[in-house]
């Protein structure tokens, strides 16, 4: 198939050439002039006309566009060409708009692609119009109905086709002005040298013109989707250059055993920082996940890479983040389990003492142990130049690290985020405590206050109260982990208040805090209570904000926003031959969405690849009992998106395993499209949440309906048994009264 297809291209290709040479164009062309120059007046008026004609029968106008310059010359030939395009483009989105815009909007309700299509044209449509007719690329014949169907407005659509259409039809009728004086300049000689090479030159410089013109219109166009989308966010931050992050002295127990170890893997005091090599392949910049796997991936794919760290090497997740929270939270789950283990039959002589700082020890220990995974001296042995110092971009294609210049091809930032600062009064003066130095603790505090209720404040609000803490949980406005799924977050509530003993403070509002004798005080009013209570230690776990300064954004020509480094959905930043991955430029600011995006940018990066962060299907959970793990759509996103959304949910205590281990309260949900089935996301509300939500991200991933989890075999008694019987639902949901008389005649039949 294949070659009859290149077979008929080179015919074509011949049969074209072979008319140009043997066919008297020249001769039709010159009699067809004549022809125009005879209507006078009229003569423009009829090209105009005509080229109204060809737009509307989806007939491509470039030829009459350059024989309008050649006509008319090119002033003339531009008015002619600018008023019959306009004319014809309004006319041919008329005839969409009135013949089909109905019947296609009632079918756009089953379409989430083009309803969002439509909603962002229409309310960004003079941008959007605007922006695709600045490049002659587009096939504007076509675009004219297409848009008629859209709900762009008509004044809109006028204006931005006017003024977009402006350079593309220069260029042509340009082409056809220079070609009628290069063939007057044959016929009669008396063009002079001088003049052709102006014409030429002028020529030149105008395709160049259309092409930069082009090339800015696409990256608008790009940035504009990405702005409706939610993907771009708008504001440039003011960064602080005498900022100065946590250096791991604040993170760590300098004098301990394990973390004395852990520091010499990651931030080596006796580290000497190599020679820089001529020109690296990849230069990384932040040793956290996303520069961890970018730096090892390409160096085991042979790239010359270097890596630069500041700070620790395993940034956020191995020191201040996953790693040591998931060890203390692991301790607080064995307290919690004695603590209530007369259910089961374990009886305690007296009630059981809780050494918060043996757990904090383990968690330490472990923590070591783990680091040598993200040490320099093992990355060191992967071939990689690995620098301890801040880097930043002197050029589109130098860091700087030290009195050390790095040259490279491609780069790579992967600085991540940290604890965002939060404008409450006295909290400043008072002290408190952020993820990154909340595991120096060694010490059980007897109260403790957390503000922010999402992720990280309730897993570590739990974790105390388990160990023992009074603890007082704090959230302005949107209540416990406000962007989950709101019966998930209504049950871990539940729990967290009356089995964990937890005091929500929700809603609050003028929060203050000062310093008192011994502590701190804090004060606040919440929906009728007056608080004013006094603590020993404030956790504050309200958001993150991602590292950009000191890193010479500008001197690379890189744009940021109160987000991050701005990126496009294949990760680069608008200076092309620089990267980002993580969390300095996504919303997703997950260790495993880290990983994966590194592994775009390795793709991308060296191997010129076109792989879309887009494209990934990226679960995520937070770590309280019972665990809230969520992947893909929730169901108010999938219908703001266009999609027939059905929901089936199944709880945990019908499930033989979660009734045994006593951990019935939970559920798994899943969103589906209903008229393919095709899974759109689901939450699942278990102990091990985590662990479960994996099969619903695979059968995501593999684009299947919800009939693959009834026919998904599990070991029994599992608590993932619950994604079978959603399956089991669905699959009952075929069962129509009519297809059921179908299978009951036939039964019959068959007896």
């Amino acid at each position: 198939m294949r070659t009859a297809k290149k077979l008929f291209v080179a015919f074509l290709i011949i049969d074209i050439v072979a008319a140009i040479i043997f066919l008297p164009f020249r001769d039709w062309f010159a009699g067809f002039e004549n022809y125009i120059r005879g209507l006078g007046s009229l003569g423009p008026i009829a090209v105009a006309l005509a080229y109204v004609l060809t737009t509307v029968l989806l007939i491509p106008g470039s030829a009459i566009t350059i024989g309008a310059g050649t006509l008319f010359g090119l002033k003339t030939g531009f008015l002619v060409v600018l008023a019959g395009a306009n004319l014809g483009a309004l006319c041919a989105f008329l005839l969409a708009r009135t013949l089909l815009r109905d019947k296609v909007a009632r079918w756009a309700e089953g379409n989430p692609k083009f309803r969002s299509l439509d909603r962002a044209i229409g309310q960004q449509g003079f941008k959007m119009v605007f922006l695709s007719r600045l490049s002659p690329a587009f096939p504007f014949t076509l675009l004219n109905y297409l848009l008629g169907l859209t709900a762009v407005r008509t004044g809109s659509y006028v204006l931005a086709n006017l003024f977009g259409m402006l350079p593309g039809t220069f260029l042509y009728v340009y082409i056809g002005a220079a070609a009628r004086d290069a063939l007057a300049g044959q016929t009669d000689g008396s063009t002079d040298f001088y003049q052709q090479i102006l014409k030429y030159v002028g020529l030149l410089a105008t395709v160049a013109v259309v092409v930069i013109v082009t090339r800015i219109a696409r990256k608008a166009l790009r940035d504009a989707e990405l702005a409706h989308d939610g993907s771009a966010v708008s504001g440039k931050p003011r960064l602080d250059p005498n900022h100065k992050p946590a250096s791991f002295d604040e993170m760590m127990l300098v004098d301990d055993a394990h973390d004395k170890q852990l520091i010499e893997n990651c931030h080596p005091s006796g580290w000497v920082n190599p020679t820089p090599a001529d020109k690296y392949n990849l230069v990384v910049i932040g040793g956290g996940t996303a520069g961890l796997v970018s730096a090892a991936g390409a160096a085991g794919l042979g790239a010359r890479v270097a890596l630069i760290e500041r700070n620790l090497l395993g940034g956020d997740c191995l020191n201040v983040g996953c790693v040591p929270s998931k060890g203390m939270i692991r301790a607080a789950r064995a307290a919690f389990d004695a603590r209530t283990g007369k259910e089961f039959g374990v009886r305690l002589d007296c009630k059981p003492e809780i050494a918060f700082a043996t757990a904090m020890e383990r968690m330490r220990r472990l923590r070591a142990g783990i680091s040598g995974h993200d040490s320099a001296e093992r990355f060191k042995k992967l071939g990689i130049d690995v620098y301890i110092g801040n880097g930043r971009f002197v050029g589109p294609s130098t860091v700087e690290v030290g009195d050390k210049r790095l040259e490279f091809n491609r780069a790579v930032i992967a600085t991540g985020a940290r604890a965002a600062d939060l404008p409450v009064p006295g909290l400043k003066e008072a002290g408190y405590l952020t993820n990154e130095t909340v595991f120096t603790l060694t010490e059980l505090p007897r109260r403790i206050a957390v503000i922010g209720a999402g992720p990280i404040g309730c897993e570590l609000a739990q974790s105390f109260a388990r160990f023992g803490s009074e603890v007082y949980l704090i959230e302005a406005v949107h209540g416990i982990i406000p962007n989950e799924d709101p019966d998930a977050s209504e049950i871990v509530r539940q729990l967290m208040m009356e089995r964990d003993g937890i005091k929500l403070m929700c809603c609050g509002k003028e929060l203050k805090i000062s310093k008192a004798d011994g502590g701190k005080r804090l004060t606040l009013d919440s929906h009728e209570n007056h608080y004013d209570i006094s603590i020993d230690e404030i956790l504050v776990g309200g958001g993150r904000k991602p590292n950009l300064e000191n890193l010479g954004l500008e001197a690379a020509g890189m744009e940021y926003t109160a987000q991050g480094v701005t990126v496009d959905d294949r990760l680069r930043t608008t200076s092309g031959k620089i990267f980002a991955a993580g969390d300095v430029c996504s919303r997703y600011k997950f260790t495993h969405a880290a990983d994966a995006m590194a592994r775009i940018v390795i793709a991308n990066a060296l191997f010129m690849a076109r792989r879309k962060v887009t494209d990934l299907v990226i679960p995520w959970c937070t770590y309280t009992d019972p665990e809230v793990a969520h992947v893909g759509f929730y169901e108010k996103d999938a219908r703001a998106a266009g999609f027939d959304v059905a929901t089936i949910t199944e709880s945990l205590d019908h499930v033989d395993r979660a009734i045994l281990d006593g951990e019935a309260e939970g559920f798994a949900r899943v969103h589906y499209d209903k008229k393919t089935g095709r899974i759109l996301g689901g939450t699942i509300v278990a102990r091990h949440a985590g662990e479960m939500i994996g099969e619903l991200t695979l059968a995501m991933v593999a684009k299947q309906s919800v009939a693959v989890l009834s026919s998904t075999i599990h070991s029994y008694p599992t608590q993932a048994e619950v994604l079978r019987k959603i399956g089991d639902a669905y699959m009952r949901t075929k069962l129509t009264p009519m297809v059921k008389r179908v299978f009951e005649k036939w039964l019959a039949w068959r007896r």
